[in-house]
């Protein structure tokens, strides 16, 4: 579960301090996906931003994932970035330049299928990040 982001090219952020690292750095677009052992990560969201980052010819500049029930200070850490949103598991949350600008709660993910999710976060892509060479 852990290494099926890894292997699609995201960083895993383990600590606090690896997540104010990545987070405080305020150029550029970063996704952070707050992974988890739910069915609906493993069925929907990790396949769905799999699935946009193949199809998408706009990415964001950072990858980095955190793991729900696991890496318990970093995920924690990275919900203080996510306010107003409440803590939700699984999630992605995109920032450009410092600033959270679109939020993916598991209410988002539940229910819908890897492609939804996918066309979803292509949207997200499409607005706030750069295309790729």
């Amino acid at each position: 579960m852990r290494q099926d982001l890894v292997v699609a090219g995201f960083q895993e952020l383990k600590s606090a301090d690896q997540v104010k690292e990545v987070l405080e750095n305020p150029s550029g677009t970063t996704l952070v996906v707050v992974n988890s052992v739910c069915g609906c990560a493993a069925g929907a969201a990790r396949p769905g931003v799999k699935l946009a980052l193949q199809r998408s010819p706009y990415k964001p500049d950072r990858l980095v994932t955190v793991f729900a029930g696991v890496d318990q200070e970093a995920v924690a850490t990275a919900r203080d970035y996510f306010l107003p949103y409440p803590p939700s598991s699984p999630a992605m949350a995109l920032f450009k330049d410092g600033e959270l600008v679109h939020f993916i709660e598991r209410h988002h993910i539940e229910g819908r299928n890897a492609e939804m999710i996918a066309n979803h976060l292509t949207m997200a892509f499409e607005e706030f990040c750069t295309a790729t060479a």
